[in-house]
């Protein structure tokens, strides 16, 4: 386990990926060493020997709550929220007032779309361990708070008092924001905000001069010197749904579920994680220079099956799913030369819909550009850049879809979609509320409403406070 970390802190995915293979071909006696086995694992998204690394444990009445814990985590990143929610549930029967499993417990439930049993467990949270902010950031989320039940005082209560971690007055900013910005109360919404930016912006590094030329490498990649390997005729069809995030890629993927042909996947990195294996390199987030520069040498065609093969166990007989993880518009180059047969969804949204909303959002470790406005707009108008490019060189691979016309006339364009995507549509697509599937993501509340339009933007409050913003945007 140890060597695995180290040959990832060095970049070396092929050899920190089979150390935790080996270290499951032993299995641990020791209960934290099979903590960090089973998050090893789903970093290298090798469910196969996850899932065999369960069944090789004690039933899980006899497993310690930690455990049950971890493993639970690992379930809900794969978005198996069900099979998540039974082990927590295991850990509720073995002590139901333990506060990290009713804040685990409401975070799938959630997932789930069982919110009133998400609130209860999360009040129940707060009530037990109000130090614990990442409780009421997810209890701010649950519901729209009304000036007669919200937690504001609460939640101001903690902001005064010495954060025993950094990341805490993150999270209860946020919340805060989230709140004030429910019950209408906008001026207080945006400096809530603003703190909750600053202090976010503090904690990571970022720069926008890296972030450029992470661009231009993207710019620069050659063209394929021939047309990419033909698809096989048994294969399922992918279909890539990238954007920026909050840009409406989680409503488009819940109504695509609703196509008895298409099974819905989530946000997943398999595709990244072939790319790791394919150029040797453990990078953070979804891709960096150095990948970029190894990937001249890939056999994409190999890329391909291995993405298709770990996705496998995933299907039910279905013979398209979706991959939703919108920040893989930067792997679009290679998706398209190793999936021939894939297609791709792109959701174009309101430039200042799209930034505000993605500033008010906290993104755990990724879009570390999202917490200044200065550098979220230079980021987004990197990637509208980079989005013509690709456009430009598979001119027939990608469908651009309008967040605010989808919205208006969602069968009007659902059934544009479906024909991009070789699909006859089916009215079930527009039934999105009715769905059960898990869905983690920031809009795991929003996406089991109505499909609606909004009259004015919800920016418009905040204009003031966004000049910055609207200044960067401005051509």
């Amino acid at each position: 386990m140890r060597l695995s970390y180290l040959e990832s802190l060095a970049g070396h995915y092929r050899a920190a990926r089979d150390y935790a293979l080996r270290a499951n071909a032993t299995p641990p006696r020791d209960m934290r060493v099979s903590i960090d086995l089973v998050s090893r694992l789903r970093t290298f998204n090798e469910v196969a020997a996850l899932r065999g690394h369960l069944e090789r444990l004690p039933p899980p009445d006899r497993l310690p709550i930690p455990l049950l814990l971890a493993i639970a985590a690992q379930l809900s990143y794969l978005n198996q929220q069900d099979d998540a929610l039974q082990l927590l549930d295991e850990a509720r029967r073995g002590d139901p007032d333990y506060p990290p499993m009713l804040l685990a417990r409401g975070q799938v439930l959630t997932y789930l779309g069982r919110f009133d049993e998400a609130e209860q467990d999360l009040l129940r949270c707060t009530a037990l361990a109000p130090e614990l902010a990442s409780a009421w950031w997810a209890l701010s989320r649950i519901r729209r708070q009304t000036p007669g039940a919200n937690h504001v005082d609460a939640l101001r209560k903690r902001l005064a008092m010495p954060p025993r971690r950094p990341e805490e007055p993150v999270l209860l900013a946020y919340a805060l924001h989230k709140e004030l910005d429910d019950i209408g109360d906008h001026a207080a919404a945006a400096d809530a905000l603003d703190r909750a930016c600053r202090a976010k912006r503090a904690l990571i590094r970022y720069s926008t001069d890296e972030s450029t030329a992470l661009f231009e490498r993207l710019h620069a990649l050659p063209a394929p010197p021939a047309p990419p390997h033909p698809p096989r005729g048994d294969e399922p069809t992918p279909i890539f749904i990238v954007g920026m995030h909050r840009s409406g890629t989680t409503l488009l993927e819940q109504l695509l579920d609703g196509h008895p042909g298409v099974r819905g996947l989530g946000e997943l990195y398999d595709f990244t994680s072939c790319m790791r294996y394919a150029t040797d390199h453990h990078c953070r987030g979804v891709i960096d220079a150095t990948l970029i520069e190894r990937s001249h040498g890939v056999d994409f065609a190999a890329v391909g099956r291995a993405y298709l093969d770990g996705l496998a166990w995933r299907l039910q007989g279905e013979r398209h799913f979706t991959d939703k993880l919108p920040s893989n518009f930067l792997n679009l180059d290679f998706i398209c030369r190793a999936l021939p047969q894939a297609r791709i969804l792109h959701m174009v949204r309101d430039p200042v819909e799209t930034c505000f909303s993605n500033l008010r959002e906290l993104f755990s470790d990724a879009n570390p550009w999202s917490y200044d406005q200065r550098e979220l707009a230079a980021y987004f108008r990197q990637y509208r850049h980079l989005m013509a490019h690709w456009h430009a060189r598979w001119p027939e691979r990608i469908l651009d879809v309008d967040y605010a016309r989808l919205t208006r006339e969602p069968e009007a364009v659902m059934r544009e979609v479906a024909t991009f995507c070789g699909l006859a549509f089916d009215p079930a697509m527009l039934e999105h509320q009715s769905r059960s599937r898990g869905v983690a993501t920031a809009s795991a509340v929003q996406v089991r409403d109505r499909v609606m339009a909004r009259g004015q933007p919800k920016w418009m409050p905040y204009r003031e406070y966004l000049q910055p913003l609207l200044e960067a945007l401005e051509d």
